[in-house]
C-alpha cells in the first residue's frame, strides 16, 4: 500500500510501530514452529519455509515505510535529522538473531528483539527527552560527579600484605640511658677486669586486621541500559574506601572495629626551648628536632591546607614572603622536607615524623568490587547491589618517630 503524502506522519508512524510489532510477533512464532519441525522431523517443511519467507517480506516492508516516515519528518521545517539513530525496522533486521534467521530458515529457534530503546511504555513516540522514551536523541553529557578530595597519606607509608587475620610484631621496650642511647652497659674496661653485661628486652604487639565496607543499590535495566554507570559507581565505591581508609590511619582510635592510627600513638609536641615570638613554622621546625633527638630522621609534615596557606604567605619585616611565592612554583617544603596538605589533618595542628620507618600498612583484601542480585529483594524488584571491601591493618613500629602537635597563633608581619 503505497504511502498517502497527506497522512499525519506521527499518526502513520505509531501505526506502523503496531503493524511492526504484530509482524515480528508472527517471524517469531514461525522460528518457534521451524525449531519443532527440526527437533520431531529433522528439517522444516516447505509450508513452513514460504509462510516464514512472507512474514519476513511484510516485516521488511513495513520496516521500509517506517525509514520512509520518518525521513519526512526530519524533512519538515523546523525538524533535524536524527543522528545515530535506528528505526524499529532497523533494530530488527540488524538483530544477530533475525540476520541468522534470514539466512537460515531451517537453523534458528527462536527470536528476540528488544524495542526498549525505541519507545516508552506507554506506547507514545516523540514524546521526552530520553532514548528510553522517546526517538529524540538527547545531548547527554558525561556525568558530572562532586569534587574528590586528594588521597595522600597511604603513600606516605611503607606497603605490605598480609594472610593473617592480625600482625604480630616484637617492639624493644628498654628505655634510654643518657645520652640516647639504648639499655647498654658497654663502656671501657681495663685489661682484665670484668666486662659489663648489657640485655634488650620486647614486648610483642599485635594489630588487627580490620574491614572497611559499603554498598549502593541500582536498577538492573539503568545498569543495562547505562553500562558507563556501572564504572562510574565502581569508582565511587572505591574513593569512599579509601576516604573513609585515609581517616583511619590518621585518626582511628582503635575502639570497636577502628584502626588504631598514627596520631592516637604519635609523640606529643614537647618544644627543646622556647624561641622569641613563636611562629608556626618554629614550631614545625621544633617538632622536627624532637624527632630527632629521639633518633628518628624525619621524612615529611601533614598540614591541614589552611595552615599551609597560612604558613605560605607568611612574610617578613619588609613585607616580603618567607615561604611562597606567589610567581614562582615552588615545591611544598618546609625545613627541606616535603608538606603534604590534606583535610584529613585537623586544622591548627601538624604530624611531622619518619613515616616510612615509623609505620607499615598491610592489605589483607585490596580494594573489591562486587555486584549481586540475590541480596534481599533485589532477584523481584529487579535490583542489583553493589559492594565495595577492603581489609586492612596498620602497624605503627615506632610512635616515637611521630610528632603530633597544635600550631601557635602568632605570626611574623611586615
Amino acid at each position: 500500500m503505497p504511502l498517502d503524502n497527506t497522512s499525519d506522519p506521527e499518526l502513520e508512524l505509531k501505526t506502523l510501530a503496531v503493524d511492526l510489532k504484530k509482524a515480528t510477533d508472527e517471524v517469531r512464532q514461525f522460528a518457534e514452529r521451524a525449531n519443532t519441525e527440526i527437533k520431531n522431523l529433522g528439517k522444516v517443511t516447505e509450508e513452513t519455509k514460504q509462510a516464514a519467507d512472507k512474514a519476513i517480506t511484510g516485516m521488511n516492508e513495513i520496516s521500509a515505510r517506517l525509514t520512509d516516515v520518518e525521513q519526512k519528518m526530519a524533512r519538515r521545517p523546523g525538524g533535524t535529522e536524527p543522528q545515530n539513530l535506528r528505526t524499529l525496522g532497523e533494530h530488527v533486521i540488524n538483530n544477530d538473531q533475525v540476520k541468522a534467521l534470514l539466512e537460515r530458515k531451517n537453523g534458528q529457534a527462536r527470536v528476540t528483539v528488544e524495542l526498549k530503546d525505541m519507545y516508552s511504555g506507554t506506547g507514545l513516540w516523540g514524546t521526552g527527552t530520553s532514548v528510553t522514551t522517546s526517538l529524540t536523541i538527547p545531548d547527554r553529557q558525561p556525568i558530572v560527579q562532586p569534587p574528590l578530595r586528594p588521597l595522600v597519606v597511604r603513600d606516605l607509608l611503607t606497603p605490605g600484605t598480609t594472610t593473617s587475620n592480625a600482625i604480630e610484631y616484637p617492639v624493644e621496650t628498654d628505655v634510654p640511658m643518657t645520652g640516647g642511647l639504648n639499655a647498654t652497659q658497654a663502656a671501657v674496661v681495663s685489661e682484665g677486669a670484668k666486662k659489663a653485661q648489657s640485655q634488650v628486652s620486647f614486648d610483642l604487639k599485635s594489630t588487627p586486621v580490620r574491614t572497611i565496607a559499603h554498598f549502593m543499590k541500582a536498577s538492573r535495566q539503568i545498569m543495562d541500559d547505562a553500562p558507563q554507570l556501572q564504572s562510574y559507581i565502581d569508582g565511587r565505591l572505591r574513593y569512599g574506601l579509601q576516604f573513609a581508609e585515609e581517616i583511619e590511619l590518621l585518626t582511628g582510635d582503635g575502639t570497636g572495629q577502628h584502626l588504631l592510627g598514627i596520631i592516637p600513638q604519635a609523640s606529643s609536641y614537647s618544644a627543646a626551648f622556647t624561641p622569641e615570638s613563636a611562629t608556626q613554622i618554629d614550631a614545625i621546625r621544633l617538632a622536627i628536632l624532637q624527632a630527632t633527638l629521639a633518633y628518628y630522621p624525619t621524612t615529611g609534615i601533614i598540614l591541614h591546607p589552611t595552615d599551609w596557606a597560612k604558613i605560605e604567605v607568611t612574610k617578613d619585616t619588609l613585607g616580603r614572603y618567607i615561604v611562597g611565592d606567589p610567581q614562582g612554583q615552588v615545591a611544598k617544603r618546609l625545613w627541606t622536607l616535603p608538606v603534604v596538605d590534606t583535610q584529613a589533618m585537623s586544622a591548627t595542628h601538624f604530624l611531622v615524623g619518619a613515616f616510612r620507618l615509623g609505620a607499615q600498612i598491610f592489605d589483607r583484601q585490596s580494594i573489591e568490587v562486587l555486584i549481586s542480585t540475590e541480596n534481599e529483594d533485589d532477584f523481584v524488584k529487579n535490583m542489583i547491589t553493589i559492594r565495595g571491601e577492603e581489609r586492612l591493618a596498620l602497624a605503627v613500629y615506632r610512635p616515637g618517630a611521630f610528632i603530633y602537635g597544635t600550631l601557635p597563633a602568632g605570626q611574623i608581619s611586615g
